[in-house]
């Protein structure tokens, strides 16, 4: 198969609905997939001490607990959603589970990147139009529990 019948191939299986798809021709083996934006990791970081289980000025411990917002692909990262609009979400926010944090372009598909966790937007770690790498973190969540939404 040609490069370029390569391209197209790739492009169209990224335009439908298809999870997955693989192609075999002369020993050569094509296999595309797709990756949903809602994926995320957790996990503890020291970085995240400050807000999230370190101590704090006065040397009492914190029990917060933080989630890390990583990217689940490769892509070009977008604050806003469209060119001039605010961002999705700023440091300091408070964020809900399931809410859009920001947009990851792949392959001319936008990946919307949601918080797993209700919370405190605490870190940033990418600017718009960024490349990112995938697992590579984007934001820190201060998780909230109903409690302390309310005060």
């Amino acid at each position: 198969m040609e490069f370029e019948n390569m391209i197209k191939l790739i492009q169209t299986v990224s335009a439908s609905e298809l999870d997955s798809f693989c192609y075999e021709e002369n020993g050569i083996r094509i296999k595309c997939g797709k990756k949903s934006g809602k994926t995320v990791m957790v996990h503890d970081s020291a970085e995240n001490s400050a807000y999230c289980g370190g101590m704090n000025a006065d040397g009492d411990v914190q029990s917060k607990d933080c989630a890390d917002i990583a990217s689940p692909l490769v892509g070009v990262f977008y604050e806003a959603p469209a060119e001039g609009e605010d961002p999705f979400v700023q440091v300091g926010d408070r964020v809900k589970k399931g809410q859009v944090l920001g947009i990851i372009e792949a392959m001319k598909l936008m990946n919307e990147i949601e918080s797993d966790a209700d919370g405190i937007v605490r870190e940033i770690r990418v600017h718009n139009t960024d490349t990112v790498e995938y697992g590579q973190i984007l934001f820190v969540i201060e998780k909230e529990t109903i409690g302390e939404a309310a005060s």
